[in-house]
Formats: structure tokens, C-alpha cells, sequence
């Protein structure tokens, strides 16, 4: 079996702390350990949860990120305003919480021009690029309606 329990003064020793400065750690809460009889043991996890390391087995996991850059032109102000909000609202609804698409929209008045910078796994990018071409292709006004204020 690993050895990945350690005494009180092994933590000490690797984190070049004082004993009573790890065993106050554990008493607030900063640091998790067991009591076994009258000494604790600290799990390898909850040391590298302390100091921010990463065990190796979460480094091996592959990940993927997709960056976007859509380009629309003949947009004004209007139909921007309403195009970033439907994206920004289908990317922050519907999708895995830890993986969140990020989203920013710029546009730019003297060239009509509206860029959408989508960052995210490769489904959730995917899904939100249909979306955006089936808006974009559709005959749906979005580029030609009235706004009036209510």
C-alpha cells in the first residue's frame, strides 16, 4: 500500500513549519487530519489541498478548450445589443457548471461590426455556434426591426 498518511511531525518537517503550528492548522480547520488514538494522520490529498498542489493523477486528465472569434458585419448598435444578449444568455444557460463557456462581444460603431470571443469545451462552443448560424442565416428581422421604447 502507498504511503499517503503522515504524522503531524512529518508535515511539519516537509512544510518547514513548527509541530504546534501544524496541529493549530488542523484545529481550525485549515487543514484536515484524523485523530488516531492521540495522533493525527493527515492524508497526502489534504496536504497538497493545503499547499495547492495538484495530485498527479488530476494532470493526466486531457482537456480540451475551443477559442472563437465570429466576425459580423452590417450590424448596428441595436441589433447587437440584441444578438450579444442571446448569446450570452444560451451561454450561460444549459451548460456544465464547471466547464462554463466565457463569452464577450465588442462592438464597433464606425464599421458595423460585431465580434462575438467564445472560449469553452468543444461542445458547448459547437452548440453555441449553431445557434448563432441559425440566427445570423434565418429571416428573422434581427438586422432589419423597429425598436421602439415601451
Amino acid at each position: 500500500m502507498k504511503d499517503d498518511m503522515y504524522s503531524v511531525e512529518q508535515v511539519a518537517e516537509r512544510l518547514g513549519l513548527h509541530v504546534r503550528t501544524v496541529r493549530g492548522y488542523i484545529r481550525s480547520g485549515r487543514l484536515k487530519a484524523v485523530r488516531i488514538g492521540k495522533q493525527y494522520r493527515i492524508a497526502a490529498r489534504d496536504l497538497n489541498a493545503l499547499t495547492g498542489q495538484t495530485p498527479a493523477a488530476a494532470t493526466t486528465t486531457a482537456a480540451a478548450e475551443v477559442s472563437s472569434i465570429v466576425q459580423v458585419d452590417g450590424v448596428d448598435r441595436a441589433a447587437a445589443d440584441r444578438l450579444g444578449t442571446l448569446v450570452l444568455a444560451s451561454a450561460n444557460t444549459g451548460h456544465d457548471p464547471a466547464n462554463p463557456l466565457r463569452v464577450q462581444t465588442v462592438h464597433d460603431d464606425q464599421r458595423r461590426r460585431l465580434k462575438i470571443i467564445i472560449i469553452g469545451d468543444p461542445a458547448g462552443t459547437a452548440e453555441l455556434l449553431h445557434l448563432l448560424d441559425a440566427v445570423l442565416t434565418a429571416d428573422n428581422g434581427l438586422f432589419n426591426r423597429e425598436v421602439t421604447d415601451a
